[in-house]
């Protein structure tokens, strides 16, 4: 299975899911596929789109990025499925406090919990937990 890129992986709001980045269409809308069942959408600029590289989540010694949320509890679920966002939310609060256990209760949810852990469950089931490595400023270049 290829290496899954955050980067190109999009939460758009008021979707049920996640979506692949596939191109970018003549009038600056995104098309992205459905990771679950491969249907192609069309999202155009009014869309509220994120990509999961840009997501962290609030913890006591700052933020700390998705990529490193989901494999925490990839550690802590063994690489299977965690409890889904249906699961209870003494579960689901369970997890994180294993997995992340200095997340930050004041800024961090139990609504956020609940997206964080489908989304994790949808790169489980359709994706990979084998991140492409961010490329950052090469060493002696200006970043």
């Amino acid at each position: 299975m290829e290496k899954t890129d955050l980067g190109k992986i999009l939460a758009v709001a008021g979707q049920h899911g996640l979506f692949k980045y596939l191109a970018l269409s003549r009038n600056n809308a995104a098309i992205a596929e459905s990771l679950s069942d491969g249907h192609r959408t069309v999202f155009d600029a009014h869309s509220r789109i994120t990509t999961l590289a840009d997501i962290a989540i609030y913890t006591s010694e700052g933020e700390l990025k998705l990529k490193d949320v989901f494999l925490a509890i990839a550690k802590e679920c063994g690489g299977k499925e965690a409890p889904g966002s249906k699961a209870s939310e003494q579960e689901i609060k369970a997890l994180f406090s294993k997995a992340v256990p200095n997340y930050d209760a004041d800024r961090f949810y139990f609504s956020h919990m609940k997206k964080i852990v489908d989304w994790y469950n949808d790169l489980v089931k359709y994706a990979s937990l084998d991140f492409v490595e961010e490329e950052g400023p090469k060493e002696g270049e200006d970043a």
